[in-house]
C-alpha cells in the first residue's frame, strides 16, 4: 500500500472540504493534464511549443518539487508525494515542513486533514502528535481543530507539545473526553472530562494561542 500528499499553493487558508474537492479533480483529470512539469520537459515535442503553451508554476511549487525527488506533477500548481505506508510518518514531517516553508498548503487525503499556513499558535516549535503517527511542527488552528474531530480507536489521541515547557492532550472515552495538561517545569499533571469535542477544540485552541482560561473553566485533579 502506499501513502500520498499533495502540495500546492493557496492565497488563503481553505477547509478540509476544498482541498478534497480539489484533489479529487485532479485525480480524475484526463492522463494527458498529469505527469508533466511545467518547465516544457515532455518527450517529443517541440521545444518552442512547449514553451508557448506551458503555464508558469507557481514558485513556491516548482521549489518544493526541486527539492523533494521524487515527487510527481499532477498539474502545472501540484505536486503529489507517494511514499511506502511504513515510511509515512518519517516521509509526511519532511512534506509537511517543506510545504511550509515553500509557502505552501498540503492535503493529506488518506485523513482527510489540510495543513494551511495560518492562522498558527504562537509556540514555533510547538508539535502536534497523533495516535496514528502524524507528528507536525508548528500547525495551524484549523488543522488542530479538525485533528481532533477524527480521533478513534485506529487514532486514540491528540496532543499539543512545547517540549521542556507544558503539554496538552486528549482521548476519546464512551461519555465524552478526557482531557490532560502538564507543567514540565514544575512537574504537575492535571487531568478532567470533558462531555463533548467542542470543549476539547476549545481548550487546544486556546493552549496553542498562549490563553489559559481552559485551566479555569473545568474541574482539574492532579494526576
Amino acid at each position: 500500500m502506499s501513502f500520498e500528499l499533495a502540495v500546492w499553493y493557496e492565497p488563503k487558508p481553505i477547509t478540509r472540504e476544498h482541498a478534497d474537492n480539489v484533489f479529487q479533480a485532479l485525480r480524475h483529470g484526463t492522463p494527458e493534464d498529469r505527469g508533466t512539469p511545467p518547465s516544457g520537459l515532455s518527450e517529443g515535442r517541440d521545444p518552442r511549443l512547449e514553451e508557448q503553451e506551458a503555464p508558469e508554476a507557481y514558485p513556491g511549487v516548482t521549489a518544493f518539487a526541486d527539492r523533494l525527488p521524487g515527487a510527481e506533477w499532477l498539474s502545472p500548481d501540484h505536486v503529489l508525494v507517494t511514499t511506502d505506508l511504513e515510511r509515512a510518518d518519517e516521509v509526511s514531517s519532511e512534506v509537511f515542513a517543506l510545504a511550509t516553508e515553500c509557502g505552501l498548503i498540503c492535503y493529506d487525503p488518506q485523513r482527510g486533514l489540510v495543513h494551511n499556513l495560518s492562522p498558527r499558535g504562537v509556540y514555533p516549535t510547538m508539535e502536534m502528535r497523533t495516535g496514528d503517527g502524524m507528528i507536525v511542527v508548528g500547525p495551524d488552528l484549523r488543522l488542530i481543530s479538525d485533528t481532533l474531530a477524527t480521533m478513534s480507536p485506529q487514532n486514540p489521541f491528540t496532543a499539543l507539545v512545547v517540549f521542556g515547557e507544558h503539554f496538552v492532550q486528549s482521548s476519546p472515552e464512551i461519555s465524552g473526553y478526557e482531557l490532560e495538561y502538564k507543567d514540565s517545569v514544575r512537574d504537575r499533571m492535571f487531568r478532567t472530562h470533558v462531555p463533548d469535542l467542542k470543549a476539547v477544540q476549545d481548550a487546544f485552541t486556546e493552549y496553542a494561542t498562549g490563553e489559559r482560561a481552559f485551566l479555569e473553566r473545568h474541574d482539574w485533579r492532579l494526576v
